[in-house]
């Protein structure tokens, strides 16, 4: 579907100009109206992704239309076409809310790839929405979210394991919220208003571990002072996750196959056993069948807790869960921190989407959550990133050339580089102009005359 632009000059020569030039274009479908207030009229009733317009307008102004739109419909950009040399006029719209400017006399190249990037910025705005209410509608099991396939097989299955009491193993690599997922078991299902109990079965020596799940007497070895409830007993009603399992000592996993089996929990030091009705849910990162060939891990064991297993998808194959997630985070840390950030760049996106995430979820909470306490602007740009995410990549705008023959002139490559700039950074000329290096007054020099069609120095020293 075309992009629909709105054209505002009181010269119908000028509109019908850009009508035929922008429109035969295929990528436009432009309207014209020849008022401000026409034009406020039209805005009301239909739909643009951008709107262009003159400056000298009789009645409501440019600057007036561009100061309403930007308190009323700040979701549309708008280029103001400004007076040859006249950067105060331009300086004076961009203040107003203007998205971009471009200078008389128009070139309508020019002006057809200002308007392609205002665009962009509009469509990147609604996805910014978009993925605001596909966070809300995604909840749909407690903090679980995703729309990918994988993600759905996930849902199924803790859906159908909810209202047993089944034992589950989760397995997975780490970071890809295996906790999440014990936890959603335990809500969705009838024991929910037990006690979620979990233990991580690498953090702590053998001696203590026992002591945790199966409770001790009084006396039971030095610092016993007083008995003590196991988890087990403690999650009697409830769920218990025995998260890292594939860490468990042998010793261990003996005494944890009979308390499986036999429902009962004999404390460290104590003569009598203690029945308990716990769902146990088991979640390892390891590959379990290796370590039972291995004689790491009893064969017995593995084979009760694998009553099913619950395999969860590494982040990179999630697909657009990534943006999911990452306004997901966005919204929780912007809440925290009270920043004003509301979204991500399309440069943003595209990294998210192409990095390997070996550290899965937990890795890119911890890159937005980063991003969001070092934002400027109300959307995360590249230089928000940590360094391996904002390095160059293959596809970046000005590849190396292999023939004498697509060679470019160094102020061309200047121009190609300051104009992806800005669209990284989605349009924001100041932020622009902190990373190319410039003072704000160079940066608008340099991009009035790439509205003028002008690529090369004007004899003036601009750095």
């Amino acid at each position: 579907m075309n992009a629909r632009l709105l054209v505002v000059d009181d010269d119908p020569a000028f509109c019908d100009l850009v009508s035929a030039d922008l429109g035969t274009r295929g990528e436009f479908e432009v309207v014209t109206v020849t008022t401000s207030q026409g034009a406020w009229q039209r805005l009301q009733e239909e739909e643009f992704d951008a709107v262009i317009t003159d400056l000298t307008l009789p009645g409501m102004s440019g600057i007036e239309l561009c100061r309403r739109l930007a308190a009323d419909r700040s979701d549309i950009p708008v280029i103001v076409i400004t007076g040859f040399g006249s950067l105060d006029s331009a300086i004076q719209a961009i203040r107003a809310g203007a998205y971009d400017f471009v200078t008389k006399p128009v070139e309508m190249d020019q002006l057809a790839l200002v308007a392609e990037r205002a665009v962009k910025h509009r469509q990147l705005s609604d996805e910014v929405k978009r993925l605001r209410r596909a966070v809300r509608n995604t909840e749909l099991m407690g903090p679980l979210i995703g729309r990918s396939e994988a993600m759905k097989r996930v849902y199924d299955l803790v859906r159908r394991l909810a209202d047993n009491t089944a034992t589950v193993l989760i397995t997975g690599e780490s970071g890809t919220g295996k906790e999440l997922v014990a936890r959603a078991l335990h809500e969705q299902g009838p024991r929910r208003s037990g006690h979620f109990v979990a233990i991580n079965c690498a953090a702590m020596p053998e001696t203590l571990l026992e002591s945790e799940l199966f409770g001790h007497v009084r006396g039971a070895f030095t610092d016993a002072r007083q008995d003590r409830t196991g988890l087990f007993v403690q999650a009697d009603g409830g769920t218990l996750l025995l998260d890292e399992i594939g860490e468990m000592p042998l010793g261990t996993q003996a005494k944890l196959l009979r308390a499986v089996q036999e429902r009962k929990v004999r404390p460290v030091g104590g003569n009598v056993e203690i029945p308990f009705d716990t769902r146990i849910v088991a979640a390892t990162n390891r590959e379990l069948e290796a370590e039972v060939q291995a004689r790491r891990f009893r064969e017995d064991l593995y084979y009760r807790i694998n009553v099913v297993k619950l395999h969860l998808p590494p982040l990179r194959d999630r697909g657009h869960d990534i943006l999911l997630l990452a306004q997901h985070f966005l919204e929780r840390y912007a809440d925290r921190y009270n920043a004003k950030v509301v979204g991500i760049s399309r440069g943003v996106a595209e990294r998210l989407l192409a990095a390997p995430w070996p550290g899965n979820v937990r890795e890119l909470e911890n890159c937005v959550e980063r991003a969001v306490a070092l934002a400027r602007f109300d959307h995360i740009v590249l230089d928000d990133l940590p360094d391996h995410l904002r390095e160059t990549t293959p596809g970046q705008p000005i590849p190396l050339a292999d023939s004498e023959a697509s060679l470019l002139p160094m102020a061309e490559v200047e121009r190609r580089y300051i104009l992806h700039v800005l669209d990284v950074v989605g349009g924001n000329k100041t932020r622009a102009a902190e990373i190319l290096g410039l003072d704000r007054k160079t940066l608008y020099r340099k991009l009035e005359r790439y509205a003028e069609g002008k690529v090369g120095d004007d004899g003036h020293e601009d750095n």
